[in-house]
C-alpha cells in the first residue's frame, strides 16, 4: 500500500509540474521527486537482490534475467531519467518517462491486474481487429486521396496526408479542418463513416467480452465448491468443510 501511495503522488506531483500557474512551487516538487526516489531506488535494488530467491530467476545470470524482464525494464526507465537528472547530466527532455511509474501500480491494484489479464486473454483477438482498423484506415485514405487530390492537395496530396481524415472520420471526431469538397468525395465519405462506427467498435466489444469471462472466472474460484458461497460470506476462521452443508449418502 505504502508504495502505490508514493506512485500516485508521484504521478500527482508529475501532472501539476507540467503546470505554468506552478512554476513557483519547483522547489516543492523537486522535494517530493527527491522523497520517492529514495523509496523508488532501494525498492528496485532490494528486488533486484532478491529476485534470485525465484526459480526463474537461479543461476548465475539470474539478475540479468530479471533486469532485461519488461516490469524491471519499466521500473528502471521510471527512475533513471530522474537519478540522472539529480547529478550533472541534463536529461529533462527524457523526464516524462517518469510516467512509466504508473504501471507500476498493476502490481499493488487488482482492477488493474484484472485488467491485464483480459488484454492477455483478448490479445490474438484484438491484433486481428486492428489490423482490419488500419487496412479500412489505408483504404479510406487511398480514396478520398484519388478523389481530392486535385482539389485539395494541401489536405489530401498523398496518402500519408489523408491518413489524418481517415483517423478523425473513422473514430467518428470528425475535427473538421479537412474534409472532402467535391460530391464524389462526400459520397465516399458518407460511406466511410458509417463503415467507422462498425470497424471502432470491434476492438471495445473483443475486450468487453474477455473482461467478463475474466470476470466470472474469477468469481467462480472464489466460490467453495460445496455451498457454492464466496470466501468473504464463510464466517472467519472456520473450515470450509464445516461451512458446507452435508451431503446425502450416496451423493
Amino acid at each position: 500500500m505504502g508504495i502505490a501511495t508514493t506512485i500516485v503522488v508521484a504521478i500527482v506531483a508529475l501532472v501539476l509540474e507540467s503546470m505554468p500557474s506552478l512554476a513557483g512551487y519547483s522547489k516543492i516538487f523537486g522535494a517530493i521527486e527527491v522523497v520517492t526516489l529514495s523509496v523508488f531506488v532501494p525498492e528496485y535494488a532490494l528486488r533486484l537482490w532478491a529476485c534470485k530467491e525465484d526459480p526463474r530467476y537461479s543461476g548465475a545470470l539470474g539478475r540479468l534475467r530479471w533486469a532485461v524482464s519488461a516490469s524491471a525494464i519499466i521500473d528502471f526507465l521510471a527512475i533513471a531519467p530522474a537519478v540522472a537528472s539529480a547529478g550533472t547530466v541534463d536529461l529533462r527532455v527524457l523526464r516524462g518517462l517518469r510516467l512509466l511509474r504508473l504501471f507500476r501500480l498493476g502490481r499493488y491494484s487488482k482492477s488493474l491486474h484484472t485488467f491485464g489479464r483480459v488484454l492477455g486473454e483478448s490479445r490474438q483477438q484484438l491484433i486481428i481487429a486492428l489490423s482490419l482498423v488500419l487496412i479500412v484506415l489505408l483504404i479510406s485514405s487511398s480514396l478520398l486521396y484519388l478523389v481530392e487530390r486535385e482539389q485539395q492537395p494541401e489536405a489530401f496530396g498523398s496518402i500519408p496526408a489523408a491518413m489524418w481524415w481517415g483517423v478523425a472520420t473513422l473514430t467518428t471526431v470528425g475535427y473538421g479542418d479537412v474534409r472532402p469538397i467535391t460530391d464524389l468525395g462526400r459520397v465516399v465519405a458518407s460511406v466511410i463513416a458509417v463503415l467507422g462506427i462498425g470497424t471502432f467498435a470491434m476492438p471495445a466489444g473483443i475486450i468487453a467480452g474477455a473482461f467478463d469471462r475474466v470476470v466470472r472466472g474469477e468469481e467462480a474460484a472464489r466460490k467453495c465448491p460445496h455451498c457454492a458461497r464466496t470466501i468473504d460470506e464463510l464466517q472467519p476462521g472456520m473450515p470450509r468443510s464445516e461451512a458446507a452443508p452435508e451431503q446425502p449418502p450416496g451423493s
